[in-house]
């Protein structure tokens, strides 16, 4: 009975020990991990723990690199705008508009025309012009030859003075030596037409000598009328350079190259001197960008400047920094803030700073108003 049980129990032994088995091998390796290497379990722990510091290490580096190389030197911000010098088209004549030779937004050199006023009544304005000025000349041309002959009559009447006198001095010699003789020698008579003709001698000197000075009183008024007319050649000329310069004004041209923007004029229309037709924005332009005042420490005049436009996400343009204003925005403004008051909040304020570009590129459409983000190096 005890042989029978040893042999039936012999093979359950066998299969519980035998090595090959999951059950049996797993037991054991637990165990002998258990009782002999205690610390082996935590080996994947320690080295996922090093990676992960490292891991964390690589990205401090990384980022503190890219803080000081590509954060630090640079001041940025979105609060910038083209600017650029819009010159207002106004006619100084006014008038119907004749010819209309632009579009809008269309590009124009300096001198081309852009629109034509009616030029007729000022085309008659300076003939009526021409024709007073050729009247005043011709008037100095009779002033000058009257003068011519008052002159010759004064010479002549001159004469006629001195001749008077003559004959005055003859006729009071004569009246002398009449008197001197014994009045037996001479007859009464003789003595009374000696005395008539020395008379008629001082009235004709005098008549003379009156009409000298009359003679020389018209010469005067002669002169003076020379003076008149050249006056009035010099009116007349100015009044015809009005009228040339009128005449021109009917053609409106491009003071300088540029854009043309808001054009609001038709053609027939009719416009009035000061009145806006048009704007006309060169290719000048720079950019005014709004830094806070705690990004100014470090900026300084002439420092280089990257400009992107927003219209253009390619478009990178080269600049520099020309000015900072000397004060903020908010201070030159047409309301400025109010700060005297109990409840007073401290806000970052805006500093406009002027940036000039050194590149501007022709196939790009810029104007002023867009909106571009400068990125300045300060250091």
């Amino acid at each position: 009975m005890d042989r029978n049980e040893n042999a039936t129990l012999e093979p359950l032994r066998q299969t519980r020990t035998r090595p090959d088995q999951p059950g049996a091998d797993s037991k054991d390796k637990t165990k002998s991990d258990g009782e002999g290497n205690p610390s082996s379990p935590s080996r994947p722990k320690i080295k996922t723990r090093n990676v992960l510091f490292a891991f964390v290490l690589l990205v401090c580096a990384a980022s503190a690199f890219y803080y000081f190389r590509f954060i630090e030197p640079y001041e940025s911000t979105d609060n910038a705008f083209i600017e650029s010098h819009v010159t207002p088209i106004a006619p100084q004549v006014p008038g119907r508009v004749d010819r209309l030779s632009v579009q809008d937004n269309q590009v124009v050199r300096q001198g081309d025309l852009l629109l034509e006023i009616d030029p007729r009544d000022y085309q008659a304005r300076l003939a009526q012009a021409q024709a007073a000025l050729l009247g005043a000349k011709s008037r100095l041309e009779q002033t000058k030859a009257q003068s011519a002959v008052d002159d010759a009559k004064v010479e002549q009447e001159r004469a006629n003075l001195n001749a008077a006198e003559a004959e005055a001095s003859r006729a009071k010699a004569d009246l002398k030596r009449y008197q001197a003789v014994e009045s037996r020698a001479v007859s009464r008579s003789q003595l009374d037409l000696a005395e008539t003709q020395a008379r008629s001698a001082e009235a004709q000197v005098l008549a003379a000598r009156s009409k000298m000075l009359a003679a020389q009183a018209q010469l005067g008024l002669s002169r003076a009328a020379i003076d008149t007319a050249a006056a009035d050649i010099q009116q007349s000329e100015a009044a015809v350079r009005q009228a040339e310069l009128n005449l021109s004004y009917t053609k409106v041209t491009a003071p300088q190259s540029g854009r043309v923007t808001r054009r609001t004029v038709e053609q027939g229309a009719y416009v009035n001197p000061g009145q806006a037709l048009m704007a006309l924005v060169p290719r000048q332009f720079w950019v005014v960008a709004n830094f806070k005042e705690t990004q100014l420490a470090r900026m300084r005049v002439g420092q280089t400047v990257e400009i992107k436009v927003d219209a253009y996400p390619g478009l990178k343009l080269k600049g520099r920094i020309e000015s900072l204003q000397s004060g903020s925005g908010a201070r030159f403004s047409m309301f400025p803030p109010e700060n005297a008051t109990g409840n007073y909040i401290k806000v970052v304020q805006r500093v406009p700073v002027k940036i000039v570009c050194d590149d501007i590129l022709d196939q790009f459409v810029l104007g002023p108003g867009m909106s571009v983000e400068p990125t300045v190096r300060v250091n």
